[in-house]
């Protein structure tokens, strides 16, 4: 058979292409996983020069032979994120950031809460997975090009809710601690440790063996697909997800303004006709769209994805937390125990602060059923009736019901891991 002109010319124009697309893979400088020598990336030999020569001649090679393991807990408002970035944020080899993408949202898209455009969006998305390749790769420096004032010789009082990670209030990072193991509470971390140095956190994120990111500003996990299929960056996720009853109530008692007309319905028995249902089925859909995804099992997920209903971890957090590290390969330390025992039992008053995860967990989990109107638990359950039955939570057809439940989960509903 003989092949024309123009099918030899597209062939080799192709070809071209792909070996283009090579190189630049090959060259990218974020594909160096050994800029210094390091024990953790280039672990081969004793000798420094060695592990300089191995980097330079085979990143691939000492990229594989990494131990890190990178996590990221993908969730939405008020859905027990912060609880569950604790979970890593206490180990004591887990270089833990809270909520980085808050800095890409506010100053790309500054006057939207949850941007609904596609464009937005798109943009939003793009930026986020590059700053998260270059944080899981210890390049703090990146955070810079959204950090609004820009950072001054690599220092910043900027940093949104740095308190909430403990390897920024402690030592290296907060020099002025000294060497004494010290935890400082959130709201203590700037005044003690003054302001950031990135280039010290630089250096602290290298110094630990795996990093975990939380965020709420990626819709799904299709999203991230990109970062999960990337060899150099070893990502697993574990998205977690809050019964939409449970996270509506939560968001009307925290973002009282946002959600004012939610608590007027509440309040008075009669919806409102300018009522932001968005604020409810933008959830149930981004659910649904992210854990079929999931349990759809695709081969760029297998052994990257793990589901979490926050009601199982408040219900039983110490087993459900031993899960979540088996699945991601690492041993679970004493620090993580101890703050699981000191912070799943609290009495009502160790709940005030809305952002706070001391609490009584499981009694936490199951409180909207005493605090929404039944009115506004029907409409979320015929709004979000398919999101519910996927994730297994129990519906009620009456008040009455509503209140006797013992618990809103389908109890034999387990989520295995995708290995």
């Amino acid at each position: 058979m003989q092949c024309s002109w123009k099918a030899v010319l597209l062939l080799a124009l192709a070809s071209i292409a792909i070996q283009y697309t090579a190189i630049r893979t090959f060259t990218a400088k974020s594909f160096h996983s050994c800029p210094i020598p390091n024990p953790v990336n280039c672990s081969l030999s004793q000798d420094a020069d060695a592990a300089d020569r191995l980097c330079d001649e085979s990143p691939t090679f000492a990229y594989n032979l990494s131990r890190k393991t990178h996590v990221l807990i993908l969730a939405t408002t008020r859905s027990g994120s912060s609880f569950v970035g604790q979970l890593f944020n206490q180990h004591f080899d887990v270089f833990y950031l809270f909520e980085p993408l808050y800095h890409v949202q506010y100053t790309l898209i500054p006057k939207l809460t949850q941007s609904k455009s596609t464009t937005d969006r798109r943009v939003m998305l793009g930026a986020s997975r590059d700053l998260l390749r270059s944080l899981y790769d210890c390049d703090l420096y990146f955070l810079e090009n959204y950090i609004k004032p820009q950072p001054i010789n690599h220092t910043t009082d900027r940093l949104f809710r740095r308190g909430a990670s403990k390897a920024l209030c402690s030592p290296p990072v907060c020099e002025s601690l000294g060497t004494v193991d010290l935890h400082l509470e959130e709201g203590d971390c700037v005044k003690k440790c003054g302001t950031l140095n990135l280039t010290l956190a630089t250096e602290s994120c290298r110094e630990h063996g795996h990093v975990a990111i939380k965020t709420v500003r990626v819709p799904e996990v299709s999203d991230l697909r990109a970062l999960v299929e990337d060899p150099r960056l070893n990502l697993k996720v574990i998205q977690l997800v809050r019964d939409p009853r449970g996270i509506l109530a939560s968001r009307s008692e925290t973002f009282r303004d946002t959600y004012r007309l939610w608590r007027i319905w509440d309040g008075t028995g009669r919806k409102p006709y300018n009522l932001d249902v968005t604020q409810l089925t933008t959830v149930c859909e981004d659910f649904w769209n992210s854990v079929s995804t999931g349990l759809n099992r695709p081969p760029w997920l297998k052994g990257k994805y793990m589901l979490v209903r926050y009601e199982d971890l408040a219900r039983n957090p110490m087993k459900k937390t031993e899960e979540i590290y088996d699945f991601l390969g690492i041993p679970m330390d004493s620090n993580v125990e101890r703050w699981i025992q000191n912070n799943t039992r609290g009495d009502r008053s160790s709940s005030k602060h809305k952002y706070g995860t001391v609490r009584n967990s499981a009694a936490t989990a199951e409180k909207w059923r005493f605090r929404l109107s039944y009115e506004i638990v029907a409409f979320t359950q015929h709004a979000c009736q398919q999101v519910l039955a996927q994730l297994g939570y129990k519906t009620a057809s009456s008040e009455e019901e509503l209140k006797n439940l013992s618990i809103s989960l389908v109890e034999d509903r387990d989520f295995l891991p995708f290995s």
